[in-house]
């Protein structure tokens, strides 16, 4: 791989923000507002066809809506997204959204904003793919990886933690983030990057007698309640099939919308082409080039596929530019792409399918994470430059 001009590499990117940021307007509000009615209108015709009986489509429709309140709403709001544009209401707003009871409203999830925005928008994005990234994959799962199991159990193992990773993993992770956080103070020697880990176990987290654990159980207990008891009794008037069928089908969505964001959320940084990174970047530019070593784009172009990819299939735009709405990473996106051919950054762009077998891999310890020295991605000399 030949040596890359970091600093115009670095240039041209900021460049190109700076271009986006200029246009962010009305356009921006009203497509992100068309994104989130796509999404209510999934729940509301799930939740309308959920007590006739146990059936597929509403299963699908609730986990769709699920989804994109998650990985498209909340996901870019609490990025700051539409935080520059005038006119945005509050609610769409990093600092109104899903505060206080708005939680119920804005974003009713497993996980608690707060911890989520930290766990993700500070810690994954700031230190992706380095140990202090606590969604480093390859060593979340090492130890699904040096197991001495049969491949097919632990594709079985995989299968199940996929099936459930919200509530056994996301929600109770991005909390014991956030309380390391809290414990931090000046002078005790830890920083931001020890909030990733801790000597806990994720069963201490669920651990009642402590005040920790008790946390997890007041923030994830009121979505199990509402969606799995009180909103299958508010149909109990139609008779307990009804309610019944409601709860199916709300348990049938909540495997689906687990399934469905663990394959559109995991693969996003996790291949055997993608490197991992020993320590912090030395600068800005090599921090942008780390951005796209470290990240993968699935199928791109149009807003019913990047609505069913919950716009994480622009992975890399959205890494060098978090801060930026859905819109944006769109119309950046084959600029992005020419930019990186420019430079000779890889620019891995494959199928969510052909990406989720990386993940099997790396998960079964079948394929590793590239650990590459990034000595590689090294500053062009001036005087090369200059030469051309």
């Amino acid at each position: 791989m030949r040596a890359v001009d970091l600093q115009g590499f670095e240039r041209d990117l900021r460049a190109l923000r700076a271009e986006a940021v200029s246009r962010l307007g009305e356009a921006d509000l009203a497509h992100l507002k068309k994104l989130e009615r796509w999404g209510r209108w999934c729940t509301a015709l799930g939740t309308a066809t959920a007590w006739l009986f146990p059936n597929p489509l509403s299963m699908l429709l609730l986990s769709t809506g699920s989804t994109a309140r998650w990985t498209i709403v909340a996901h870019h709001v609490l990025h700051k997204g539409l935080d520059r544009i005038d006119g945005v209401p509050e609610r769409l707003t990093s600092k109104g959204f899903a505060r206080g009871w708005r939680r119920f409203v804005d974003w009713f999830e497993w996980l608690e904003p707060e911890a989520w925005s930290h766990e993700h928008n500070v810690l994954h994005h700031a230190y992706t793919n380095e140990l202090a990234d606590p969604d480093l994959v390859e060593h979340n799962l090492e130890a699904l990886r040096v197991s001495t199991l049969p491949r097919v159990v632990k594709w079985a193992l995989l299968a199940l933690s996929a099936s459930t990773w919200k509530v056994t993993y996301y929600a109770p992770n991005t909390l014991q983030v956030l309380q390391r956080r809290r414990r931090r103070t000046p002078g005790d020697g830890r920083t931001q990057r020890d909030d990733a880990r801790g000597p806990e176990t994720m069963l201490e987290a669920f651990d009642v007698r402590t005040k920790d654990g008790r946390e997890v159980w007041r923030t994830m207990l009121p979505y199990a309640l509402g969606r799995f008891v009180v909103l299958p009794a508010l149909f109990l008037p139609l008779g307990p099939f009804a309610a019944l069928s409601v709860l199916i089908n709300t348990l049938g969505a909540e495997w689906l919308t687990n399934l469905h964001t663990f394959a559109i959320v995991v693969p996003n940084h996790a291949g055997d082409d993608l490197q991992r990174f020993e320590g912090p970047a030395p600068n800005r530019a090599e921090w942008f080039v780390r951005q796209v070593r470290g990240s993968v784009n699935f199928r791109t172009g149009g807003d019913v596929n990047d609505f069913l990819h919950g716009f994480l299939n622009y992975q890399i735009e959205h890494h060098l530019f978090p801060d930026l709405p859905p819109r944006q990473v769109q119309l950046l996106q084959p600029r992005v792409k020419a930019l990186c051919e420019k430079y000779g950054v890889p620019y891995r762009q494959e199928s969510v399918f052909r990406r989720l077998a990386q993940v099997i891999g790396i998960a079964t310890g079948s394929r590793s994470m590239a650990r590459e020295a990034l000595d590689e991605v090294q500053a062009e000399p001036a005087a090369q430059r200059a030469t051309g």
